[in-house]
């Protein structure tokens, strides 16, 4: 029993072999529709889709303007790519820490983190709130302190398709510049591989569209020279083959239609979690009242702190056939990123977290029998 899997259905096969049959196998029609499909799901104004969302991350920061000498600061617990797409333009990466009862980037320690910036002059030009599990972080009070100290916002929405913060949907852009979603067989929905990047500013989204194809446009409006003839395209930003096929766009596409479903189905499940997981000594993350959480994941912290009996109740439940999961071990830790000068102690509740949290498995197809016996199995191990 996976953490996470992926929902396939009939009209899904159907979609991908109706591309398959036609003319455009990739830059054909269906990437256009999906990403119109999910703008109009997420109430922005722009869909920029790509082959992950790692590449859509590294093209937002493009985007941005973020380059050497330039910082960016994302959570220490993400997947790697929301502090790597910083690397990745040679910009310095730090993160700032999280709240421990949410799992998400903690608005005090980042004001207090900015006054302290101010003041040596290494003001971030990006910061990466993560909506970690699918719910999001308080967007309101990010963008307040954005516009305060001017940095842009990237909101790492990996987990959070079809969440809502304050009623609207995570990926309109209200409080951020850029929202990144995934597309992974484990997410949500998926397209296979893909991700997409949402934002209501016209000059971000067209050097998106360029980027994520080489940097070439074929608009003979916006050519610098003069078209010598209808063939003509230029390439005027250094950009990348990032692009999704028409592929995994009809897979999305036709995964969107049952986005809501596949939600309601994520909340029940998870009801139940909290009803039979309730006399255990272990607590989910909290959400707040103002999200609605697409629930990507169900994960626990252990009221036993130690690393010892983390792993005791982990390898317990993966010899009980429950592929539980750590999302994530701290970025910062990292061989990569202690190269870069980070070391243990610098994000302690990022670091206590990792030290006793685990993802039970939470997705649709999962049976009563089946959350029974990872309670059944989880009481067990913890009595061990």
């Amino acid at each position: 029993m996976p953490y996470g899997r992926q929902s396939i259905s009939i009209e899904d096969i159907d979609a991908v072999v109706d591309v398959l049959r036609s003319p455009f196998l990739t830059q054909g029609p269906v990437v256009p529709a999906f990403e119109q499909a999910i703008s109009t799901e997420v109430g922005s104004e722009f869909a920029v889709a790509a082959n992950s969302a790692t590449s859509a991350l590294h093209i937002a920061c493009i985007a941005l303007g973020l380059g050497p000498g330039d910082y960016l600061w994302t959570s220490p617990i993400t997947f790697v790519a929301s502090a790597n797409c910083g690397c990745y333009c040679g910009a310095k990466v730090d993160f700032v820490d999280i709240d421990p009862s949410t799992g998400l980037m903690n608005i005090q320690d980042l004001e207090l983190k900015l006054q302290k910036a101010e003041k040596l002059g290494r003001l971030p030009k990006v910061v990466i709130p993560v909506h970690l599990a699918g719910a999001s972080c308080d967007m309101r009070a990010i963008g307040q302190l954005a516009r305060r100290y001017r940095f842009a916002v990237i909101e790492d929405a990996s987990h959070a398709i079809g969440g809502k913060y304050q009623g609207r949907p995570v990926g309109s852009c209200v409080h951020s510049d850029i929202c990144v979603f995934s597309f992974h067989p484990v997410k949500i929905i998926t397209s296979g591989e893909g991700g997409l990047a949402s934002t209501n500013d016209p000059k971000l989204a067209q050097y998106m569209y360029e980027l994520r194809s080489h940097g070439i446009t074929k608009d003979l409006n916006r050519f610098e020279r003069i078209a010598p003839g209808p063939w003509s395209y230029e390439q005027q930003h250094l950009g990348f083959n990032y692009r999704m096929t028409d592929i995994s766009a009809a897979l999305g596409l036709s995964q969107l239609k049952r986005l809501h479903e596949i939600l309601a189905e994520r909340h029940r499940l998870y009801q139940r979690y909290l009803k039979i997981l309730a006399d255990l000594p272990i607590r989910l993350l909290q959400i707040s009242e103002e999200v609605y959480s697409s629930l990507h994941l169900a994960i626990i912290r252990l009221d036993d702190p130690s690393p010892k009996h983390h792993r005791q109740v982990f390898e317990g439940l993966r010899g009980c056939g429950i592929g539980v999961q750590l999302h994530y071990s701290p970025v910062h830790l990292h061989p990569f990123y202690r190269r870069l000068g980070f070391q243990e102690g610098d994000f302690p509740e990022a670091e206590a977290y990792a030290r006793n949290a685990l993802s039970l498995p939470l997705y649709p197809g999962l049976q009563e029998s089946d959350l029974q016996r990872v309670a059944d199995s989880l009481k067990l191990v913890l009595q061990a």
